[in-house]
């Protein structure tokens, strides 16, 4: 459902289903399988916390540690078609595979080969090419793994400010056509590169107006190939064109106003239409449907 209010802005309307919360310390990411189980990243608590399809817990997974199944400071996750569990588990400088109970299956350990450790803070699969890419934050690069050897094949990246460059890459996602979507926080923007890994576009830029961001965290893309993109500090979630293009906020339609989060981070879209926001300092996600054409007109 499309409306145009809140100061002259297009919104795409979401229907709020529920929030989960109550066990959650500072959640970074979600993401959903296909059967419907959503996996949260409770990286204070140093866990990875189950719920069903209507947001009752059923089980978690993870302690603090560095041995099988520990962790330290888990921040992004993504779940391959088999159904295994990738976590970040950035002070670990790793990524830990798990399947889709919990059970430690192995990992990628990321070798030092810069100045910095590596700080693994997302990692998203790419299924039909048996490769999975990691967001190595503070060397603001993406490590590109073969997923049959563990090995590095490309790197992506460097310090900077121009293309193919990132100052602390963040959150990830693919779009169907595997093109890699890279949240660019220090440059507020989001990088898109082809599987190739070549440039193709910018989303976004630094300010406060429509199509520009302040911190922006989180990235999903709808079944339209529409790009949603959160911004923690300015609280909302702004819709993009496969074009990078601006396409509108999401917010309450019948009222004509913008929906604020609070400290929005990770979000994911699952197969159903529904939005899955990560309210960081709420201690909560909160579930949204989207509207029936899969977000707006």
């Amino acid at each position: 459902m499309l409306a145009t209010s809140a100061h002259g802005l297009r919104l795409t309307g979401i229907k709020p289903l529920y929030n989960i919360s109550g066990q959650l310390n500072a959640p970074s990411d979600v993401a959903v399988a296909k059967d419907g189980r959503i996996y949260i990243v409770d990286g204070v608590n140093n866990k990875i916390r189950i719920y069903n399809r209507g947001g009752k817990f059923l089980s978690s997974f993870g302690k603090e540690g560095s041995d099988h199944g520990g962790f330290r400071f888990p921040l992004g996750i993504d779940i391959d078609r088999a159904g295994k569990v990738y976590v970040a588990d950035s002070g670990n400088h790793r990524v830990q595979i798990f399947d889709t109970d919990g059970k430690y299956i192995s990992e990628i350990k990321i070798d030092l080969t810069s100045k910095h450790p590596a700080d693994p803070t997302d990692v998203v699969v790419d299924d039909s090419r048996n490769r999975c890419y990691i967001v190595d934050n503070d060397n603001h690069r993406i490590l590109a793994y073969d997923l049959s050897s563990f090995k590095l094949i490309k790197t992506y990246g460097k310090p900077g400010t121009d293309k193919l460059e990132f100052r602390y890459p963040f959150l990830i996602t693919l779009d169907k056509e595997k093109y890699l979507y890279i949240v660019d926080v220090i440059n507020t923007r989001v990088q898109v590169l082809n599987p190739k890994g070549l440039f193709v576009t910018y989303i976004g830029g630094w300010g406060v107006e429509k199509g520009e961001f302040f911190r922006p965290k989180g990235v999903a893309i709808d079944n339209h190939g529409r790009v949603y993109v959160s911004d923690s500090y300015l609280g909302v979630i702004q819709v993009f064109n496969p074009d990078g293009a601006f396409h509108s906020v999401l917010g309450d339609t019948a009222k004509g106003t913008l929906n604020r989060f609070k400290t929005p981070t990770g979000i994911f879209i699952d197969h159903q239409n529904r939005l899955y926001v990560v309210e960081m300092f709420a201690d909560r996600v909160s579930v949204y449907r989207l509207g029936a054409d899969g977000g707006s007109n």
